[in-house]
């Protein structure tokens, strides 16, 4: 009998670890038959598309709506109210919106009309006014990271799959992908003097899904004041 809390013991063991297994991380990219390729997110009928009140970048004439979701069932929205932030989906601060964003809508301001930023499966997690810009330049432009394409293969769009860059202008027309597909957004940042947003990526160049120290650095810069938006690579910092 005194054998038997060992072999108890034994086989929580061997279940802890098997769990413990079970628990790795995703990785982020996972590639098929060796080729990039975008895959389609099935829609979730889960969740029930809102927005939030609007948010108008001071200088600009537009209004911006945070659109977001909120999980659903068959007795509708009240189902998934939080007592903490009641029905809001985004944050604001320092002229950047924050969330898990499924798009952002736009109003001129004096007109009726209220359109989207985008018709694509999209994630937005910040969107930000490059308000120094538009105090130099006149210029009012957006800056976004968002998550475009399901680069790990789980039916799903959220913080796990890579992130690029996008821009538009203030009205949120002409928004465009200016980082490179498949790279993962590092970091970016605006030098005013120069008019040119700089960026960093990283290229999972050893094809483990993962990224890493012995994958490849990118870096490279776009002038903002361009008829054309086109991210130019800094080949000497590689």
């Amino acid at each position: 009998m005194k054998k038997y809390p060992f072999c108890i013991a034994l086989v929580l063991g061997v279940m802890f670890v098997s769990c413990k297994k079970e628990e790795a991380p995703k990785p982020k990219v996972i590639y098929q038959e060796t080729t990039k390729t975008k895959t389609e997110v099935p829609e979730d009928t889960t969740q029930i598309e809102i927005a939030d009140l609007p948010i108008n970048m001071d200088g600009t004439n537009y209004l911006i709506f945070p659109i977001g979701t909120v999980s659903g069932d068959k007795k509708g929205i009240k189902a998934s109210y939080d007592s903490n932030t009641g029905y809001t989906v985004s944050n604001y601060s320092e002229y950047q919106i924050s969330g898990y964003l499924k798009n952002l809508k736009f109003q001129e301001i004096g007109k009726d009309t209220i359109y989207a930023l985008s018709d694509a499966n999209l994630l937005i997690e910040t969107a930000t006014y490059l308000k120094s810009t538009a105090d130099k330049t006149k210029k009012q432009l957006m800056v976004y990271t968002v998550a475009d394409m399901d680069t790990n293969k789980d039916s799903k769009l959220d913080n796990n799959d890579i992130k690029s860059l996008y821009l538009s202008e203030i009205s949120g027309k002409n928004f465009t992908k200016i980082s490179v597909d498949f790279q993962e957004l590092i970091d970016w940042n605006v030098i005013d003097s120069r008019h040119r947003l700089y960026f960093r990526t990283v290229e999972d160049t050893n094809k483990n899904g993962a990224f890493d120290k012995e994958d490849r650095l990118h870096y490279f810069y776009l002038d903002l004041l361009a008829k054309e938006w086109k991210a130019v690579e800094i080949k000497s910092l590689q």
